[in-house]
């Protein structure tokens, strides 16, 4: 089956930084030599030049076709279809590279043209809506054109190396496998922190906030992971089902066990003196599984903090004070496991110190990037990556008792220094 994907927004800056370099490596593999490309913008398109523009994206030059075209008028998306001319023993992938606002729009002109049959795929990039309603109406819409079986929605945190391990470490490990619930596990605390402020990104952050931007997506989809029950006989297909029901046990957010900060240039950055816009969060949730009853899940993002890192970190039961406990899974920028062990320290006394017990992958070893991983993945009709309607919609049933808390008021919000730790601003 010849593949044939179609880039909305081709031009702009997530293809060229992300998709034209990731489809050079999937091209580079020798594995997918029935893949064309084909690049609709608004304006003409020169290939050479916006392939010398995307590193590495040079090899791709036979494969990639524009197509200009008014992405608001109904003639023209039935000149794209006449122009893609999907056979039979075809595939279409559509993936919108466009701003959210334009994304309803596309949807329903390429369902009306036709360009949504069941050899078609639809990736969609986050966000999924910005609260609950919207969430419901964005995926209401959407189901108008296109099946669920045909839509890809793409979370980038899913589709890292590490994220996948940890279901390939619970489920192949015997030894984690038999103590993963409450009787052995303390507390799970899910981390994605930055050194980088918003970066000129005042507008879009201004209208998100780091509950939306973070945590409703990849942080709560870190946690399914952790939560969820792992398939009996390793079926990746079963992986988001498996997610859903991890939600769906999760409690709503108590707003007052939620906090928020903002980093103290915040204000001047975005041009707006009045802002509550949270640029960093830390909450606590509750499952009702009896495997996890009275087990704290926290939940922690922010900006302008003193490091940057993703991590998974379960706590074990302690016997007594000195004994570790502690392990991580490594999301980024290192991707790996590590487990604190006490061991005897060498020598005549009898002493005890902590050290780490690690794996991470070897320098030579090139990890795909999420992006090839997600085109990989919808060529090939793999779904465990990608979000379902079910747990988008969870995931914002669970976090808007905290949302519509935050709306209405800007009084608990917590000012921190660049630089800060996560632990000082809870403190």
């Amino acid at each position: 089956m010849s593949t044939k994907l179609i880039i909305f927004g081709i031009t702009g800056d997530l293809s060229t930084r992300k998709l034209l370099p990731a489809l050079a490596q999937i091209i580079n593999t020798g594995k997918f030599d029935d893949m064309s490309v084909i690049g609709v913008s608004r304006r003409d398109i020169d290939i050479p030049e916006l392939l010398q523009n995307s590193l590495g994206a040079n090899n791709l030059e036979s494969r990639v076709q524009g197509f200009t075209m008014d992405m608001s008028s109904s003639e023209d998306y039935a000149r794209l279809k006449d122009f893609v001319a999907l056979g039979d023993s075809d595939q279409a992938i559509i993936y919108l590279s466009v701003p959210p606002s334009a994304t309803s729009q596309i949807i329903e002109l390429l369902g009306q043209s036709g360009l949504n049959s069941s050899n078609v795929k639809l990736l969609l990039e986050k966000p999924f809506g910005v609260n609950l309603t919207s969430a419901h109406d964005m995926i209401d819409h959407v189901a108008k054109y296109f099946e669920e079986s045909q839509v890809y929605r793409i979370d980038h945190y899913l589709a890292k190396e590490m994220s996948q391990n940890i279901v390939a470490f619970r489920s192949g490990n015997a030894l984690f496998d038999h103590i993963w619930d409450n009787g052995l596990i303390e507390r799970i605390e899910v981390a994605a922190i930055e050194k980088i402020g918003i970066e000129g990104r005042a507008e879009f952050y201004e209208q998100t906030g780091a509950l939306r931007d973070i945590v409703q997506g990849h942080l709560m989809q870190l946690l399914s992971l952790t939560l969820m029950d792992t398939p009996d006989a390793m079926e990746w297909d079963d992986v988001p089902a498996l997610r859903f029901d991890a939600l769906r046990d999760v409690s709503s957010a108590d707003p007052n066990l939620s906090l928020r900060g903002q980093y103290e240039t915040y204000k001047d950055e975005v041009g707006n003196q009045n802002s509550i816009v949270e640029t960093f969060v830390s909450l606590e949730l509750r499952s009702t599984n009896p495997k996890w009853q009275n087990v704290p899940l926290i939940l922690t993002t922010g900006k302008a903090l003193n490091e940057k890192s993703t991590e998974v970190r379960v706590f074990f039961r302690k016997n007594r004070d000195a004994q570790t406990n502690c392990l991580i899974f490594k999301i980024q920028p290192h991707e790996g496991v590590e487990i604190e062990l006490a061991i005897k320290k060498p020598g005549y006394d009898r002493e005890f110190e902590t050290k780490k017990l690690s794996f991470e992958y070897p320098e030579d070893v090139s990890l795909p990037d999420a992006y090839e991983q997600v085109i990989v993945d919808a060529t090939l009709s793999r779904k465990s990556l990608f979000a379902s309607s079910a747990e988008v919609i969870r995931a914002w049933e669970i976090l808007q008792p905290v949302q519509d808390a935050w709306l209405e008021s800007g009084d608990n919000l917590r000012r921190y220094e660049s630089g800060s730790t996560p632990e000082s601003i809870v403190s």
